[in-house]
Parts: C-alpha cells; structure tokens; sequence
C-alpha cells in the first residue's frame, strides 16, 4: 500500500508518522512545498519577539531525521501541482530542478493547509505573513536593519495578529494595529475584549478598529480613517482561505464555506484522497453544519484519525468547539463554543452569565483577576459557548468547560464538578462551580438577570437603577441615574425606592445578586444586572448593542 501525502506540517505529518506506527510495511510519501517539515509554526511569533532564543527548536524534524526513525520518504522544495483521480497519480514540480514528474498513489491525503487572505505586497513596503519559517526569517531581518524609532503596520488583530505585535514589541518596535472590523479579536464578545485592547493600549500600541488600508505608494499608507503611516514593514494577519485549487482541479467537492467537504472519516468526495487541516471543513458542535477551524490542534488529531482509516481501524471525528487561547503580553483571553454575537445571528434562544473571580483564593498572595462569560440554553440548560479574560489559570478553567460540553454536562452541573483546590491554585468555590451555581439560580428562578447592553432600554421603560456598592465605590464611578443605597442598608432602606421595576447592581454581581434576593422577598420586581459594574464599563468602553448584533 503507498500513501502519499502533500503537505508537511501539522496534519500531514502527523498522518505520516501514525501510518508508520500502524504499518511497518507501508511505502509512505511526503511532497512540502517549502523547505521545512515537521515544524512548530504556532511558536513562529514567539521567535521573532526573542522569547524562543532557539531557532532550531522549531524545526521538530528533518527529512533526514524522518527517514531514519519512521523510514518516510519526505521530499521538500516538491510541490504537487496536479492530481489525476482516475489513474491515482499526482504531478509533482521539483522547483530547484524545475523538472516535473509523475508519483503515483494508492491512497492520497491532501494537507496543504490554508493561505493569506489577501497576496502580500505593497510598493515600497516589504509586506510578510507570519505563518512560515521563510516568514519568521524575513521578519527578523527587517526587525534587524531597522533604523532608529523603527515601526510596524500589522494588518488583523486576530489570534496571530495579537501574537505580531506583542513580540514586535518586545523587540522596540512602534506597532499601529488596524482591524477592519469595530473590536480585535472577533470570536470573543465585545465586552471580553476590552482588557485586551487596553492592555495593547498601554503597552503604547496603536489600537486603530474599523479601519483599512486604502492605498499604499511611495512607502506610505493612507488609512481609511484619514492617516498616513510609513512603516519600515507590515505583517498582514488579515486572515487566512482554505487552499482549495488542488482539490478543485481534481473535481473534489468544496463545501459551503469554501473549504474542503470531507465526511468524518476526512474522506473527501473521492474514495482515495483525504484532506486534513485548515483547507478542510469541520462539523460545528452546536449546530451540526459546517465550519471552518483553522486550530493545530484538530489539524494533528485529524491527520492521526486518517492514518487509522488508512491502516482498516474505525475511526471518526468529533464535531468541532472551536477552542481557543492567546496571550497578549499579560492578558490571557480564551473562548471555547459560540460567541453572543453568534447565537444572536442565528436567532439561538439564550442565557448570558458574567462573573468575575480570581484566579486562586485571594488571601494567599498573587491572585489575579479573571472576567468569564458563559452562554447557555435556557431550555435545555445546556453549555453553548464560554469566554475567559484574565491571567493564571485561565486556560486550566477553558479546558474544564471545554470537556464539560464535550461531556455533556449542563451549566449547572458545573456547580457540581469536584476539582483541585489549594489556596495557591484555586478557590473552594472554583471560577467554574461559580458558573454553575449563577447558572443553577437562572435555572431555577431563584434570581433574574438582564445584559450590560440591555440595560438602557430597561431604564427607558422606567425601571429604577439601584447600585448596592458602598459610597466610597459609588463615588469612584457609577452608571448614570442610578440610585445609591449599600446592599448593608437595603432592608433599611426599602421604603426610600420609588415604585416600579428594579433593576440592582454591584460591582462585579455577587453583592447584587444578594440585593435581587432581598428585594424580591420583600415583593419587589428587580433583575441583577449581570456582571456588575464592571461588566458594564467593558461593554460601554468598546460600544453599546451594535457589539452583540442587536441593533439599536
């Protein structure tokens, strides 16, 4: 049986050494385009900024060291330009050579990944991706023969644009950050995002949303918001498309989104070809239909599956979270499901809970602060999506939620997880069985909430503003209009409250949550605003319902 497969990085060669693995007798070829194999692209960035010191680091494997441990015929500078279905054979270009020739194949899996969204190159301004060595290369020259007060346009402020400019940084360089859409880092809501665009903000980043470029010559850029720029170099993070021709000139089926339509077995609408990686569709957890996840992550675990399909095992894929994390200098964000303002463009039923917990017990020394946000099925109770912003021990509670969906285990049943505590490590009522217990009280009717961004039409319709924090906290900051009156001197005091709806708050919704309980059993209509204070301050900062898609 020969395999050959195109493409050498994540998906392909871990489809590579799996086979292997499973049969010794296979004949397995490997065409990459480029120069390197086997290499670890999502610490690229990292490089630049002079975290990773190490170069050959990143380069996991070899040709060499391939052939020698998993006798794999790994051929690099071969790119496949061609597929022939029918007689099972792919053309291939030896671009040192500049020769092609002919490989013929049994079973064929397609890794060819996706490519920039928009071809790099602007007059006078040396323009990268950052997504390959070759990049990192080149980046790190320019960086290097930078004249005084050097500068960086980067285009994108998605997970790879982030990781740009936290490491342009680090290395002196003045970063200005377009995105053309109203906040960075879109699968996140708005009001998550704020701490991240602060956060970039005071590390003297020029932060500038809903804005392109319109034209670039002579070395300048004009944006479209009316400035002129002259970078010494741009790195576009604008985005990445499935890299389909291959597929399509060999008549394979594109799905919906634009991407490789293969079924759970990644086998595509041919028999004998596969696809894995970010070209390819995946199946959306929550809605069953298809999507695209550009993640390692998937991309090495699909590959693997393919080599157990290829070597007679039953195996299939399970439909895609979407988990995700980054670190931007000091702020972690991470995301797992849907986002708010997904669910409000499907028109998806749903409850939003917001808390703001510590990272471990905050007696013992170093706690930090975290924001969550945890969307759920108001009929069925269901976990739809999560978002965590903070530092320590943010990815840890992703990754609980992450296997709570997989698991099936409901929003409240997040109060009843069992998980480590110590002080130096988390809380005895863990940011996770906190979820759960807000979730549970939802649940149950025990409390009633509304959103940041649903708060002004509340106010409209003639609900009071009750803000329970003590003076000290009120006088720091407050929303407009609202009253003052400490959850400490509510029951005192109820009698001081105009007639009509409630709405209370405290600072991040614990304090008031206690508020809505007593109101509510003195007779009281009153909802929670969840998150608090703090929430709200997020949310107002970046924009008010256009952020959910709401409308105005």
């Amino acid at each position: 049986m020969k395999t050959v497969i195109v493409g050498g990085v994540a998906g392909g060669m871990s489809a590579a050494t799996r086979l292997r693995r499973l049969d010794e007798s296979a004949e397995i070829v490997v065409f990459e385009r480029g120069p390197y194999v086997s290499y670890a692209n999502c610490g690229l960035p990292y490089y630049v900024g002079g975290v990773i010191t190490d170069r050959s680091s990143l380069l996991l494997q070899t040709p060499q060291s391939l052939a020698a441990r998993f006798r794999l015929d790994v051929r690099t500078g071969h790119e496949v330009i061609g597929v022939d279905p029918v007689a099972r054979t792919v053309s291939v270009l030896d671009l040192a050579a500049g020769d092609t020739f002919v490989e013929s194949y049994d079973e064929l899996i397609l890794a060819v990944g996706a490519t920039a969204r928009e071809a790099a190159g602007h007059p006078g301004i040396p323009t990268h991706t950052l997504r390959t060595v070759e990049d990192v290369d080149a980046i790190g020259a320019l960086v290097d023969a930078a004249a005084d007060h050097p500068s960086a346009l980067v285009v994108g402020g998605g997970f790879i644009g982030l990781e740009a400019v936290e490491n342009l940084v680090r290395r002196g360089i003045h970063v200005t950050l377009i995105q053309r859409s109203a906040q960075i880092l879109t699968p996140l809501d708005a009001e998550m995002v704020a701490p991240l665009q602060a956060q970039l903000r005071s590390h003297g980043v020029d932060v500038r949303t809903s804005v392109t470029i319109d034209e670039v010559s002579a070395g300048a850029v004009l944006l479209s918001d009316g400035a002129t720029l002259r970078p010494d170099f741009i790195v576009d993070a604008s985005g990445v498309v499935p890299s389909v021709d291959l597929a399509r000139s060999a008549g394979l089926r594109i799905g919906p989104t634009g991407g490789i339509a293969v079924d759970d077995s990644n086998r595509t609408s041919d028999p004998h070809i596969f696809a894995v990686g970010d070209g390819v569709e995946k199946i959306d957890a929550l809605s069953g239909s298809e999507t695209l996840v550009t993640m390692a992550g998937l991309a090495n675990r699909h590959g693997r599956s393919v080599a157990d399909v290829i070597a007679g095992r039953q195996e299939h894929n399970t439909p895609a979270l979407g988990t995700a994390i980054v670190k931007v200098f000091d702020t972690v964000a991470a995301k797992v499901g849907w986002s708010e303002r997904q669910l409000v463009a499907a028109g998806r039923a749903h409850r939003v809970i917001h808390t703001h917990p510590a990272s471990h017990a905050t007696y013992y020394p170093g706690a930090q602060p975290m924001s969550t946000k945890l969307l759920v099925d108001p009929g069925s109770d269901a976990i739809l999506g999560a978002q965590i912003v903070g530092g320590e021990g943010v990815d840890k509670r992703i990754d609980v939620i992450a296997v709570a969906m997989t698991g099936g285990i409901t929003a409240s049943g997040l109060a009843r997880l069992e998980l480590a505590y110590a002080p130096q490590f988390g809380s005895a009522k863990d940011p996770v069985n906190q979820l759960g217990y807000v979730a549970d009280n939802l649940r149950t009717g025990a409390t009633r909430s509304i959103q940041w961004h649903e708060l002004d039409a509340a106010l409209a319709a003639g609900s009071t503003l009750v803000d329970v924090r003590t003076p000290g906290e009120f006088a720091a900051g407050a929303i407009p209009g609202a009253v003052n009156i400490p959850v400490d001197d509510l029951r005192d005091r109820v009698a001081e409250l105009p007639d009509g709806p409630l709405v209370v708050h405290c600072q991040v919704g614990q304090r008031g949550h206690t508020a809505a309980r007593i109101l509510t059993q003195y007779g009281r209509d009153v909802v929670n605003l969840d998150g608090g204070y703090r929430t709200w301050v997020a949310g107002a900062s970046l924009g008010s319902r256009e952020a959910v898609g709401t409308g105005r």
